[in-house]
């Protein structure tokens, strides 16, 4: 049964109101809270082998990662695809983890991302998010929207086959593909969200989206397939002009008020919250790494209250 976050507090509402007028045992059968599944992004510790990876995730607390296999930023080269990603998701399985998603820099059906798509979900993992495109100034912007719609709208077809999750995540910067999100929301209005969704970044979407930003996300809620966040605050300087800074979560433009608005909104209860850690580079010493993890974890479970997975 689709659950979401609106369905639940309504659901939790009643409890409450019919706990009020029972005693006993009626009142210790009101539901519980469904946790939600939190994992976190590998980026900042892409440098670590399966094991180690396994390991820190086991100390974080996480239910498991969303491993980057792309060209850049990598945890695993897409040539290795075959041989290294069943070891990363056998070590997580062996620490009671999973490997949720991939990122890719999938954008089209082609040999490659057949390679990819089939691999990953012959080891069961159900999402990936594609790569980046960018807007053409040389063509009009109507143009690219429906040119890459139309790449979607075929590997739509591809993800059903394999009961895969195409996401895109809105990104900021000027020539972004998804950074106005309604661009987004036009190329997929149309399809199974099953097969093809938004992986909606509530900081990017806060950065494009300015005091706008709950307009854009309810738009596109009904295509969330995951919840992505990370912290920012603008800061001038004096040679580049005003750009985004990440921060810890909680310590920026993301507050606990910002992050209960996106969670009363109607979506599936079931997707993943990805936390990025774009303040933590590859290459940080492990006890810094491991500290700043966890501060983020915390602070998210903190905002999440009785919903917080066990630490």
């Amino acid at each position: 049964m689709r659950m979401t976050r609106r369905k639940y507090l309504r659901a939790s509402l009643l409890a409450v109101a019919g706990a009020s007028v029972t005693t006993g045992a009626s009142a210790l059968a009101a539901p519980l809270a469904t946790p939600v599944k939190v994992i976190g992004f590998s980026k900042p510790f892409s440098d670590y082998n399966p094991d180690d990876t396994a390991d820190l995730v086991a100390e974080i607390g996480w239910s498991g990662i969303d491993c980057p296999i792309r060209e850049k930023n990598t945890h695993i080269r897409p040539e290795r695809i075959e041989e290294d990603l069943p070891k990363m998701v056998d070590a997580l399985h062996r620490r009671g983890k999973e490997v949720t998603m991939v990122t890719t820099d999938i954008l089209r059906r082609d040999e490659r991302a057949e390679k990819i798509l089939r691999t990953v979900a012959k080891l069961g993992i159900k999402k990936y998010r594609f790569g980046f495109a960018h807007y053409d100034k040389a063509k009009p912007v109507p143009e690219t929207v429906r040119e890459v719609g139309k790449e979607l709208t075929e590997l739509a077809v591809f993800n059903r086959e394999l009961g895969l999750q195409g996401g895109y995540q809105n990104h900021s910067g000027t020539d972004y593909i998804g950074a106005p999100v309604w661009d987004l929301w036009l190329m997929m209005k149309d399809l199974d969200p099953a097969t093809i969704g938004i992986f909606y970044d509530l900081g990017q979407g806060m950065i494009e989206g300015g005091l706008s930003w709950p307009v854009q996300a309810r738009l596109t809620q009904s295509l969330w397939g995951a919840i992505q966040l990370k912290d920012f605050v603008w800061e001038n300087d004096p040679a580049k002009g005003w750009n985004p800074r990440w921060l810890p979560l909680g310590e920026g433009r993301m507050t606990k008020a910002v992050f209960d608005e996106m969670m009363a909104f109607d979506f599936p209860n079931s997707i993943p919250l990805i936390q990025h850690h774009e303040h933590l580079k590859p290459g940080t010493p492990r006890a810094e790494l491991i500290a700043g993890l966890k501060k983020d974890f915390a602070t998210l479970r903190s905002w999440l209250g009785e919903r917080a997975p066990s630490a």
